[in-house]
């Protein structure tokens, strides 16, 4: 079984990326499953309805939010009906939506789980990620034995100490909301495969994918400005998963390719 996940969509340039490569890039890995993280998707945080709509409609089978989840009302509102939009799971029980999603292929069954950090997260309260993985395991396991764990997480540490809790206990942990691509793939002897941090879909020439000169004047001034993307070297970013028929990893590749940006389609 091979799943094709696609690191963190950040904006229109996000978005613009994976139209132009996931088709190519469907072809050349000749996955059975796609996920997408698009934690920042709709003007850098948050996912909106229509960007979510339209990202399924492109051939995705589960998308997945962070800490920005509920930025955007129209899509908050009507998680229900977005089954394949996933927030933390961790979250407090009464939250809107789900942490969890499986699908079903003739290739398989892939589960899917998102947990989310506690450091450096002041504006969303979330439950221990490591008693929630206990939790979700169990549930996904009496389901199937490829599950894949996204963790939104700011601190390294944090993100170490699930890795090694989870290990050998599902088919990968895969890091994001840094936004930068990290060297440190692998798998365990265990079988689970993990990588810190994903990287980012959209600008590379940027600060995570804003704009780099409004980042440089709100840094020196002190303050806040509005968010303006950037569009300078574009990339689509991720990992390629590939499970045995027991749901152990047998490798994890990070990906990156280059996208060139057309101007009748993007100033429209």
């Amino acid at each position: 079984m091979r799943t094709l996940y696609i690191s963190e969509l950040v904006g229109k340039a996000g978005v613009y990326c994976l139209k132009k490569t996931l088709g190519v890039l469907k072809k050349e890995t000749r996955c059975d499953f796609v996920i997408v993280s698009a934690n920042g998707a709709s003007g850098g945080k948050g996912l909106g309805k229509q960007h979510a709509a339209y990202i399924k409609k492109m051939g995705v089978d589960v998308i997945t939010t962070g800490p920005f989840c509920f930025y955007k009302k129209d899509l908050t509102q009507e998680m229900q009906s977005f089954p394949f939009v996933l927030r933390p799971e961790n979250l407090q029980k009464d939250s809107l939506g789900r942490g969890r999603f499986i699908v079903s292929k003739e290739a398989g069954v892939l589960a899917v789980a998102v947990l989310l950090g506690q450091y450096n997260f002041d504006k969303m309260h979330s439950e221990s990620p490591y008693y929630a993985l206990e939790a979700v395991l169990e549930k996904l396991r009496a389901k199937t034995k490829n599950i894949v764990i996204e963790f939104y997480a700011e601190a390294t540490a944090e993100k170490k100490t699930l890795f090694a809790l989870a290990d050998g206990r599902c088919s990968a942990v895969i890091g994001s909301y840094s936004r930068a691509l990290t060297a440190d793939a692998g798998v365990s002897a265990a079988g689970t495969a993990f990588i810190t941090d994903s990287g980012r879909t959209g600008s590379q020439l940027s600060v995570g994918g804003d704009d780099a000169e409004t980042k440089i004047r709100e840094y020196i001034s002190g303050i806040p400005e509005f968010t303006k993307e950037s569009w300078l070297d574009l990339e689509t970013q991720g990992v390629i998963l590939d499970f045995d028929e027991d749901g152990r990893s047998r490798s994890i590749t990070p990906f990156r390719k280059k996208v060139t940006r057309c101007l009748a389609e993007t100033e429209r």
